[in-house]
């Protein structure tokens, strides 16, 4: 096997920015002609995608197939964890639900894994002139080092070269740096053939003096010292906003953050916004007066249904109907306005039903088997804007809140295959959809921020604009920030 064209960006720390790094590479060839494809053999993420043939896979590598101009596919992330509880996760693998297991098991688990996902990078191997590889978490991360998949353990399997990158904004980057070549084996030291330093703010000639300790010390060339970018909006792999934007004068929109939240990247496009207010409402914290109350999807509808309960924000949510504020449920949010959920298989916890917020006449019941497809309609109430999004849950509901849908899909077909999808109260203050990703599309942003009342500009930008502007912005570092000539070389170019 030849892998002189395969690339892994791994990093000190989560959160250093191995998922942007990746991003900018694969943009920065892309401009040069060059066929590149991102590939995370590992990822443990609660932001998830569709692919066009209807597999699941972190939001992340979606991005990176963005950035590389391609189609996102399964083969980019074969192995993706999704947390249910602390200790246990939803196994996808190659797109599909395979298990639901406990840490420990998992661990055993990855022997079985290590050939689907070293198969899965030969495919896209043989397919682009460049692989850009992910690492997950951090290299020295020793206890998890036996039947490694996700960073070294992977490296090793396909013979690829390493760059680490870590995050000097945090502070620490040469511990960070000097302590995760310590912790790595004298082989995995060998293949790490740099360093990017991420996130950086400041005078470069006040830094010049570490660099040259560093290389001296290691004996491994910085690469790159790419600037801190402010402003940019790019699909979070997991987290959430670090921090509101400045207040505007426009309307209020609370995000309830809750433990096991899905897709928040359904809001991402609500920040675009200059005169609008989006908060993530997290424990502990007060529930503000809002014009809109967006519940987000859940990997765990019942158990954060019960910590919002906990919260005390449920009397707070009737409150807000009662004065006339509207509410969006999505996926799971909209399982949770219903009366009732059943888990019979115990696929988020214990098995058995729980009450919902009972303000939609519907019930769910979880199955085994993942709704995953991209669907394209209009709104009911505004029947000239066109809708456009994407599911992923197990949930079924049924029950007469569904006889008054929010959007119709399928519309081009003939009538017995046009579907109704999701539900509007009769009182026309709760929406409740299955379809991630509808505030991207700009018409539909503002068909539904105008119903909930609030104002959206004509010339704000789509989520898709904002998207490839910022990959644009990390080429751009690329080239100004990193030693290409260098880079070329580790890329075979």
């Amino acid at each position: 096997m030849t892998h002189a064209h395969s690339l892994m960006i791994q990093g000190t720390t989560s959160d250093a920015g191995k998922s942007t790094v990746v991003a900018a590479l694969g943009r920065w060839l892309k401009r040069q002609g060059v066929s590149v494809a991102p590939f995370k053999p590992q990822n443990m993420a609660l932001n998830s995608a569709v692919t066009a043939s209807g597999g699941e896979i972190g939001r992340a590598q979606e991005l990176q197939a963005i950035a590389c101009g391609i189609p996102s596919h399964v083969d980019m992330n074969p192995v993706l964890l999704k947390p249910v509880t602390d200790q246990g996760a939803q196994v996808i693998v190659l797109g599909k639900v395979t298990a639901h297991l406990k840490a420990d098991a998992y661990q055993n688990y990855k022997a079985e894994l290590l050939p689907i996902v070293v198969a899965a990078h030969e495919r896209l191997a043989r397919q682009h002139q460049v692989v850009l590889v992910e690492g997950a978490g951090s290299p020295a991360e020793i206890n998890l080092r036996e039947n490694d998949i996700a960073n070294m353990g992977f490296a090793e399997a396909v013979d690829c070269p390493v760059l680490l990158v870590a995050d000097i904004d945090r502070g620490g980057v040469f511990a960070h740096l000097i302590g995760t070549l310590a912790l790595l084996a004298p082989a995995e030291r060998a293949r790490v053939k740099g360093f990017i330093i991420n996130r950086f703010r400041g005078d470069l000639t006040l830094l010049k003096p570490g660099l040259v300790w560093l290389e001296r010390t290691t004996g491994l060339p910085v690469l790159g010292v790419l600037p801190y970018l402010p402003d940019l909006s790019l699909d979070a792999e997991d987290a959430l906003p670090k921090a509101d934007r400045p207040s505007g004068s426009g309307g209020q929109i609370i995000v309830p953050a809750f433990p096991r939240i899905s897709n928040a990247t359904d809001f991402d496009a609500l920040r675009l916004l200059p005169d609008l207010n989006l908060h993530f409402v997290e424990a502990g914290q007060s529930f503000p007066a809002a014009d809109l109350i967006c519940l987000p999807g859940s990997k765990a509808v019942a158990s954060d249904l019960a910590w919002f309960r906990a919260q005390g924000w449920e009397s707070k949510l009737h409150h807000h109907l009662r004065y006339g504020g509207k509410v969006i449920g999505i996926c799971g949010g909209l399982q949770m306005l219903g009366k009732i959920l059943h888990d019979p298989l115990g696929l988020e916890g214990g098995a058995g039903s729980s009450p919902g917020l009972g303000l939609l006449e519907l019930e769910t019941t979880l199955g085994p088997h993942k709704i995953l497809r991209h669907r394209r309609g209009h709104c009911i109430w505004a029947p000239m804007v066109p809708v456009e999004g994407y599911e992923i849950h197990a949930g079924i509901s049924h029950g007469p809140a569904l006889e008054r849908p929010a959007f119709l899909l399928n519309e081009d077909a003939a009538p017995p295959q046009r579907e109704g999808e999701g539900a509007l109260s009769a009182d026309n203050q709760l929406l409740g959809t299955y379809l991630h990703g509808l505030f991207d599309h700009s018409d539909t942003r503002r068909a539904l921020l105008d119903w909930a009342g609030l104002a959206c500009p004509e010339t704000a930008p789509s989520r898709q604009e904002k998207r490839h502007s910022d990959l644009e912005r990390l080429a751009d570092l690329i080239t100004a920030h990193c030693d290409t000539d260098r880079l070329n070389a580790l890329l075979g170019m």
